[in-house]
């Protein structure tokens, strides 16, 4: 009886452990954190560029109505993006030191502006300040057959540099990122 009563005790402390130890989640995020680094092999460890940015799905909205013309735009969900410079590049024509910079645009029909910002971890574009704009610059918008549904940015090898290709719908931006 000894026996019996010192296992349903040991079987009792175990189920009440182990449930009080499980974590529970209370969901996943529903934009996603995403990262693109440049080169993109990871294989190579010497990386010239990386961001990291939240992927805003379109679920039956316009582009428009997620990131309206004219307004700075958190470029992605969540947090503003963080792009990191491992050496010095000429982003968009503009010298830039090597760092971690936010990053915003302004959409618009025809070319974006594009632009790094010192001032990390904002929410949004709720506290953006141009005072801490590093570079500023324009890339044409495109279109593309293809809609992407899920906002996504990747790195395209050209001579001499990368370009950082941002597409969402189906509209795509370029940035030139060069060294």
């Amino acid at each position: 009886m000894k026996k019996y009563l010192t296992l349903s005790l040991f079987v009792l402390a175990l189920v009440f452990t182990t449930s009080s130890n499980a974590q529970e989640f209370s969901g996943l995020d529903k934009s996603p954190m995403d990262m693109a680094s440049f080169p993109s092999s990871y294989k190579v460890s010497d990386k010239a560029m990386r961001i990291v940015y939240g992927r805003p799905q379109l679920k039956g909205r316009s582009l428009s109505d997620l990131a309206p013309a004219g307004k700075v735009w958190r470029t992605g969900a969540n947090e503003a993006p963080e792009i990191t410079f491992y050496k010095d590049v000429k982003f968009g024509g503009q010298d830039v030191k090597a760092g971690t910079y936010a990053l915003f645009t302004i959409p618009g029909d025809k070319e974006w502006t594009v632009i790094l910002n010192k001032n990390l971890n904002q929410w949004g574009a709720y506290t953006y300040d141009e005072k801490g704009d590093v570079a500023r610059t324009t890339a044409a918008a495109s279109t593309s057959g293809e809609s992407l549904e899920a906002f996504s940015i990747a790195f395209k090898e050209v001579d001499g540099g990368a370009h950082m290709v941002m597409g969402w719908g189906n509209t795509r931006v370029a940035v030139p990122v060069m060294w």
